[in-house]
């Protein structure tokens, strides 16, 4: 089922929603909004050109680096013991997120999902310190790679990472794992399977074992009733989005 959305700052209960994990339309991206739907594993992800509405998401197969289990491949550590990087953590959040957006071209591609909107919301979720970063610095001081996501109970919430050189997103992704390690952090929420966050150490978990990761007093303080969305009115089956974290 999908849900139709209200000014009312709520959700549905996940496990109602389609097998793809399509779960609500509507509302908006208000900080109070976007830290309800990531306490239970809930993210906005909609094409901006196509939607004029928020589109929400709850896939009930979560795609997950516990980071303990990050793999680091002999051709990262051989990267990484050059030491031609630097990283640091929430120095340049506008820059990563525009990294994220425009890298490749990215937001001119249909579907492309990471628009103003979305950039200003998180931006906004930063500022209040829920949202953080990782950026890679080439030699020349040059962002050149990085992520950004949200941080939910000492759980990381990928929303995505660029690269404008050879692997510094992994560069940025292997720091994360390891600062996590360091503070007692439970997971990388991938969100997306890909191929080299697989190789990574990227493994499915269901939505049962997430969630208690996440937010261990569950569903209580979430469930509502929404209207269900006309099928005349619903969103556009063949909606395509970036497969990129």
């Amino acid at each position: 089922m999908v849900f139709q959305l209200s000014d009312d700052i709520v959700f549905p209960d996940p496990r109602l929603g389609e097998t793809d994990g399509l779960l609500a339309v509507g509302g908006d991206l208000s900080v109070e909004r976007l830290l309800l739907a990531y306490s239970y594993g809930i993210f906005p992800w909609f094409s901006f050109r196509d939607w004029p509405y928020p589109a929400w998401y709850c896939p009930m197969r979560r795609f997950v680096i516990f980071p303990d289990e990050i793999h680091i491949s002999h051709s990262m550590r051989s990267l990484m013991n050059k030491k031609c990087y630097t990283v640091t953590f929430d120095q340049d959040f506008e820059g990563a997120i525009h990294g994220c957006s425009e890298v490749d071209n990215r937001v001119n591609q249909k579907g492309a999902w990471l628009g103003q909107d979305m950039i200003e919301a998180y931006t906004d979720m930063y500022l209040r310190g829920y949202a953080h970063s990782v950026e890679v610095w080439n030699a020349d001081k040059e962002l050149v790679g990085g992520l950004y996501g949200m941080w939910v109970n000492r759980c990381f919430i990928g929303e995505s990472m660029f690269s404008r050189e050879p692997n510094t997103s992994k560069l940025a992704l292997i720091h994360l794992a390891r600062f996590m390690q360091d503070i007692g952090g439970k997971l990388i929420d991938c969100q997306l399977e890909t191929a080299h966050l697989k190789s990574m150490g990227g493994r499915f978990i269901p939505y049962e074992q997430y969630l208690l990761k996440l937010n261990p007093q569950g569903l209580k303080d979430l469930l509502d009733t929404p209207p269900m969305v006309n099928e005349d009115e619903g969103p556009a089956e063949d909606m395509d989005v970036n497969d990129d974290l």
